[in-house]
């Protein structure tokens, strides 16, 4: 009789960790010439931009799904089938082993460290192109296209993909995104990426690990400069989250040296953040307000 299959903490420090994040940033301020600053030996480049001139001449390898469907296949075929899933789903032991039979071994990826995905972008809209097309885009009563529908299911199936993807242990997994800057109805400004629909764009950050804003920054004095923006508590408002807490607010852009930080080892969580207020006396208790009262 087997026991219960418990992972000791000595077995989940020693497991290969991967970091799953998303790198954001307006057209032309170079997420895709990030590739230049990874190992091309242990880098599989997902190309959906077909803008590869950024990165002309880098050696490494590269693969160009056309389809939504390709980029299904390619996802199982990285991260492997998901148990819990039916036969006639996606990313299930029935998709891995139609797929395993089409592009041959999997153990051909056993070399890649990192996956850079250019760009999520694109890939939300090779997904609602086939979303359009499915029955969840027809109205049951007149057989019209119904939009609502199409926009529902891109949101599973776009959150489905980012989830399997996310679940590939012991791989480095990088999306790039577009990120457009927007008002309210209030003309507040907010980010937000450039992505169909609201449901991915979301729920995303909420899904891996690292999210990073690839901005220029400008300083009160000298010139602007490029960097990506680490944390949630940024003063310019920018998507950001540091799940690994190695990461200052501002980092070089330099996604290898990057991914070397947050390797690197760190404090746990309880030595490192802080619960008191920040602007009380340096004794770790939070500032109190007494008050006084007049006889």
């Amino acid at each position: 009789m087997s026991g219960l299959p418990i992972i000791s903490a000595d077995q989940r420090l020693a497991e290969q960790r991967g970091i799953k994040g998303v790198i954001l940033g307006p057209s032309g301020i170079g997420k895709t010439s990030l590739l230049w600053s990874v190992n091309p030996e242990t880098t599989l480049f997902f190309d959906l931009e077909a803008g590869d001139l950024a990165v002309e001449g880098w050696p490494g390898d590269t693969i160009r799904p056309r389809t939504w469907d390709e980029c299904r296949d390619f996802a199982v075929f990285i991260g492997g089938p998901n148990p819990a899933l039916r036969d006639d789903q996606s990313f299930s032991q029935a998709h891995f082993d139609a797929v395993t039979k089409k592009y041959g071994d999997p153990s051909t990826l056993a070399k890649y460290r990192t996956i850079f995905v250019d760009s999520i972008t694109v890939a939300g809209r090779l997904c609602f192109q086939w979303c359009k097309g499915q029955p969840q885009a027809f109205s049951d009563k007149t057989g019209k296209p119904d939009l609502r529908g199409a926009y529902g299911l891109h949101g599973q199936e776009m959150i489905a993909w980012i989830t399997h993807l996310q679940h590939t242990r012991g791989k480095n997994v990088w999306f790039v995104g577009i990120l457009d800057e927007k008002t309210d109805d209030f003309n507040r400004r907010f980010f937000a990426p450039q992505i169909e629909g609201s449901k991915t764009g979301l729920e995303l950050p909420g899904i891996v690990d690292q999210v990073i804003t690839m901005a220029e920054i400008k300083p009160e004095e000298g010139p602007s400069y490029r960097a990506f923006v680490c944390q949630t508590l940024n003063p310019w408002g920018y998507p950001s989250k540091d799940r690994s807490g190695r990461l200052e607010m501002v980092e070089e852009p330099h996604l290898g040296r990057l991914m070397e930080k947050i390797h690197q080892p760190g404090k746990p969580a309880a030595e490192r953040l802080v619960f008191g207020d920040p602007s009380s006396p340096a004794t770790g208790k939070p500032a109190t307000t007494q008050a006084t009262s007049k006889e």
